[in-house]
């Protein structure tokens, strides 16, 4: 048991889980997350069984990653804990110990005057009992290692509520278009692709996003696996739809409107006469008889988009096709059929401010850790009649220092 207890606190172990969370993170980075499950069937066709049976898809929250978040604060508590206590414990022995060191160096009178303007000018604190001088300086750097395993676990705990406690909103947006979120947040999206330069598959949505405050990122691109981050709110481009586009015009008047449909709408002016919109299909295939089939899925964007609408005028319902550039007219209604319109869906991601502040003060307290493990050294240095000692955690370079500068005032080894 006490074996297996020392495993858990073992760096060993800490390093093992570390590079563990490693390799979920790259593969949470290399397969977009929180997809539906026909697309990872569609896009990873050999191995999505994989995927999906090992929850590759939501890896951040599967049942492992969260074991090895919850190992990992389990291994830096009892590192923390620990090497706290063997500091406060150590650091009254480390005192009582140099005082009692034997000498390294016996010292002439000019020596230990030298000595002692050494240590004045590393402004060491200087005490003095029973004939015996202790010089100390930097003590607080005893803590350096505790402070930065410390530090290691508040990140890992506050990443973790950032992980996990974000609210998440998904929202479509058609571009030219702008969405006000709940806290006065703007987003707008000036444009929509869905293929790079060369024809490959490539989401991306030119966006911008102003906080209530007045911050704005400008025009950004959002793509997949590369979200856009101001103030709370971090952006996610998420999925994509294609919506049909009708423009109507009034004949009477000349005025016009654009619509924009995802879902079944009727256009009507009196509520009773209008285009019903049934939905746009991707692709037809016209046989030499002029019968129509109608596809249904396809990969992408819309190669040869077809509308079924309903014509209803005067009590009569009657069953459209048209495709971009026909038009329809009823009862002083013009309707013109454009080319479908692709717009991204995002997913936005509002983490506390409380929490990236916390977060932040982790990192800021790692830094402090790490300098007072690297620059803090503790100094103890023990002189009396008969010569000086150097102590403390690590006194090889200090005392080779000193041997140096008082090579010229040192009588002899005590031990000789």
């Amino acid at each position: 048991m006490k074996r297996f207890f020392n495993y858990l606190r073992s760096m060993r172990f800490g390093v093992l889980l570390l590079a563990l969370i490693g390799v979920c993170s790259v593969i949470g980075t290399v397969i977009p997350q929180g997809r539906e499950i026909a697309w990872y069937a569609q896009n990873y066709r050999s191995f999505h069984g994989v995927i999906l049976l090992l929850h590759l898809n939501k890896i951040f929250s599967s049942w492992y990653f969260v074991a090895l978040l919850v190992l990992l604060c389990l291994n830096l508590s009892l590192c923390s804990l620990l090497r706290l206590r063997t500091v406060v414990k150590g650091k009254k022995t480390e005192r009582e110990a140099a005082a009692a060191m034997p000498n390294q160096r016996i010292l002439s009178g000019e020596g230990f005057a030298l000595l002692r303007s050494r240590m004045e000018s590393m402004h060491a604190r200087e005490e003095n009992k029973d004939g015996v001088t202790l010089w100390s300086k930097n003590g607080f750097g005893r803590y350096g290692t505790f402070i930065t395993h410390l530090s290691i676990l508040l990140t890992v705990v506050f990443g973790a509520l950032a992980l996990y406690t974000p609210t998440v909103e998904d929202h479509d947006i058609m571009p030219g278009e702008t969405l006000t979120l709940s806290d006065g947040t703007t987003v707008y999206v000036d444009s929509f692709r869905l293929t790079d330069e060369t024809g490959r598959l490539d989401y991306e949505s030119m966006a911008s996003i102003t906080l209530p405050d007045g911050r704005s990122s400008g025009l950004v691109p959002l793509r997949v696996n590369h979200p856009v981050s101001l103030g709370p709110w971090k952006l996610y481009q998420q999925s994509f739809g294609t919506a049909g586009s009708i423009t109507v015009t009034d004949l009477s008047t000349g005025g016009t409107d654009e619509f924009l449909l995802t879902d079944m709408s009727f256009l009507t002016a009196d509520g009773r006469s209008g285009l019903w919109y049934d939905v746009l299909y991707p692709d037809y295939l016209r046989d030499p008889s002029g019968e129509v089939t109608l596809i249904t899925l396809t990969e992408g964007s819309y190669p040869n988009p077809i509308y079924q609408v309903r014509v209803i005028a005067e009590g009569v319902n009657t069953p459209t096709l048209a495709v971009p550039g026909d038009t329809l007219e009823v009862l002083g209604l013009r309707f013109t059929f454009n080319s479908p319109v692709e717009y991204p869906g995002i997913r936005f991601k509002h983490v506390s401010r409380l929490v990236n502040g916390l977060l932040v003060a982790a990192f800021t307290l790692m830094i402090a850790g790490l300098y007072l493990t690297f620059f803090c050294e503790p100094v103890l240095v023990k002189a009396d009649a008969k010569g000086y000692a150097v102590g403390g955690p690590r006194p090889e370079r200090l005392r080779i220092e000193l041997e140096d500068q008082l090579a010229d005032y040192t009588i002899e080894s005590e031990k000789e």
